[in-house]
């Protein structure tokens, strides 16, 4: 007999949400995805878009919790859940969520709060990453040291057990797209780029970017360059682009890195090119499944909450 989801564990990104069943045992017992993320609804479209994704799935009691973390607490989301302020004990994030309302009671949401940093002149945010975080200080216990959770905003996190000490944010992910798409150096980028060339490019930005993180706006202008006067091909200068701007992130925290092993959580792809940049920055890195890293989060903020 298969057992019945107990409450709702939800994941809501700005692109997508996502749903799991968790049993009485902390089992998973179904998983929906819906692509109804908080970029693509208007505040009155969220408790339909929670209703649609956990359709037809029979609950072990009439009314169930639905734990929530991500830009569903957004102030442009479903509604806002305020920011704990770092130092944050992140064993703390059940008692900041907020309660929005349903049309029934079939389903009681509780959206999880965000992270903020207010020090003058370091003010930062964040939002879903906190419960990754929570995750990760229960799948590695004790640990103590530098987080690195790659993506369009890439996050850098001080944390002692489940304890945030200070975190910063870098938009490499997003600086890319914009630089691909938008800038001078698309002229460069027209092209096969995951050719051969790429891993050579990759290595050669990220070497230069360790280098010389505090000159990266100068050296952006090399891929354009090099496409000119040395006929770098575009898998070479999507490469070397990518590897710049990682190696220049990575670059500008070498004040973060200690002995101790950097976890990274986010896309296996990216954390894999973060992976090689921090080897070649003399670092130890390993992977974090970030989707075990949010549902061991939400488990734990539900426990913490108990």
């Amino acid at each position: 007999m298969t057992s019945k989801a107990e409450w709702i564990a939800v994941d809501w990104g700005t692109s997508n949400l996502r749903a799991w069943g968790i049993d009485a045992s902390g089992e998973i017992v179904f998983s929906r995805t819906s692509p109804k993320g908080m970029g693509k609804l208007d505040r009155d479209d969220y408790p339909a878009a929670l209703s649609e994704v956990v359709a037809g799935e029979d609950f072990a009691t009439s009314s169930v919790d639905v734990l929530i973390c991500g830009m569903a607490g957004a102030r442009q989301g479903w509604i806002e859940a305020p920011y704990l302020d770092a130092p944050a004990n992140l064993q703390a994030l059940a008692n900041g969520a907020v309660q929005p309302k349903m049309p029934n009671d079939r389903l009681r949401p509780a959206i999880l709060p965000g992270v903020c940093q207010k020090t003058p002149g370091n003010e930062n945010v964040m939002r879903g990453e906190e419960t990754q975080l929570l995750g990760l200080s229960a799948l590695i216990p004790n640990f103590d040291g530098v987080v690195c959770m790659p993506g369009t905003h890439s996050k850098w996190v001080a944390l002692s057990g489940a304890r945030i000490s200070r975190f910063a944010t870098a938009m490499t992910g997003e600086l890319y797209e914009v630089l691909r798409t938008h800038s001078v150096l698309r002229h460069s980028l027209n092209g096969d780029l995951d050719g051969p060339d790429r891993d050579a490019g990759f290595d050669a930005g990220v070497d230069v970017g360790l280098g010389r993180p505090d000159d990266l706006l100068g050296l952006l202008f090399g891929v354009r360059a090099g496409s000119l006067l040395s006929n770098r091909q575009p898998d070479w200068c999507a490469g070397y682009l990518s590897g710049l701007l990682i190696g220049s992130e990575i670059g500008g925290h070498r004040d973060w890195l200690g002995e101790s092993e950097v976890p990274l959580i986010g896309a296996t792809a990216l954390c894999e090119l973060y992976k090689r940049a921090l080897s070649r920055a003399g670092a130890k890195s390993r992977l974090v499944d970030a989707t075990e890293a949010v549902l061991t989060g939400l488990k734990a903020a539900r426990q913490f909450a108990a």
